[in-house]
């Protein structure tokens, strides 16, 4: 079984470490503990690995935050990962720091990181 996890986040030097990156800063940690290394890849920073059978794919796009959708197509279809096993953190302001949710559905909530996927795909 294949899975796509998207850290979402901008680039540059004065994004780092900003509640908007969280989703790099969560995919840095784990691929930390688990000794994964990032590549420089088309359309983002990939790195590979597989749990317990399953291979994960983590991606860290390099386009900015509003055109994630692009990188995220790419490497779906790269990887021919289907949609339902795709995972993307984001930052909401609408919950306390700290705090995760899981959604398999529902709107955007106003981030527009999560708006072009959902365009795109």
């Amino acid at each position: 079984m294949k899975y796509l996890v998207v850290g979402l986040g901008n680039i540059g030097s004065e994004y780092h470490n900003t509640r908007h990156n969280i989703g790099f800063m969560v995919l840095d940690a784990f691929a930390k503990a688990s000794n994964i290394v990032f590549t420089d890849s088309r359309y983002g920073f990939v790195a590979n690995t597989s749990i317990k059978g399953r291979q994960l794919t983590l991606l860290k796009p390099s386009t900015f935050m509003n055109l994630s959708g692009n990188a995220v197509r790419y490497w779906m279809q790269k990887k021919k990962i289907p949609l339902e096993n795709v995972l993307i953190i984001v930052d909401d302001i609408a919950l306390p720091f700290g705090t995760l949710r899981l959604k398999s559905k529902g709107n955007d909530a106003g981030h527009n990181g999560l708006r072009h996927i959902a365009q795109i795909l």
